[in-house]
């Protein structure tokens, strides 16, 4: 249960740098953003642990977590535009 609260806390945090990184008009609010970081951070933290990356109570690191959370904005993005269009 730790693991999920410091998860969800750093991608919180991923989710506000992976935008400011991100390249692109993103016209989404800080909920969104929060969301986007947070879903990146848990792609990172249990992506590792399938890969053998992390132990079972391990959470993924920062880096991993701000890389996630861009990934997660990309294909957000990806699937927005699409919808629009």
């Amino acid at each position: 249960m730790w693991s999920l609260i410091v998860a969800i806390v750093v991608g919180f945090i991923a989710g506000l740098i992976a935008r400011a990184i991100h390249p692109g008009d993103d016209k989404i609010g800080f909920i969104m953003t929060t969301i986007l970081g947070v879903a990146g951070s848990l792609l990172a933290t249990y992506g590792g642990r399938l890969l053998g990356l992390y132990g079972d109570n391990s959470v993924a690191g920062f880096i991993a977590s701000v890389i996630g959370a861009i990934i997660i904005l990309f294909l957000y993005n990806l699937v927005t535009q699409k919808s629009k269009a």
